[in-house]
């Protein structure tokens, strides 16, 4: 990751965070439902790792949103 792009990975990490929240998952069953592991899903979180886009896909569907709303960054 370019430290460049660190403050993206951060925003992208808040957003799984706030939809997760909203959708009253567990790090542990957004996983089992996204198909990762539990410990991909808190380094998503914590903006430490980039994202494929077929994991966004699975998010996406696991969170019930879109792409575009995973990266609707908020200021």
């Amino acid at each position: 990751m370019k430290d460049e792009f660190e403050v993206y990975y951060r925003k992208f990490g808040l957003n799984v965070v706030y939809y997760r929240k909203r959708e009253r998952l567990t790090q542990l069953q957004l996983a089992e439902l996204a198909d990762v592991d539990r410990s991909h899903i808190s380094a998503i979180e914590l903006g430490k790792v980039g994202v494929s886009f077929d994991v966004i896909f699975q998010l996406c569907k696991a969170l019930n949103v879109t792409p575009k709303e995973l990266f609707d960054f908020r200021e």
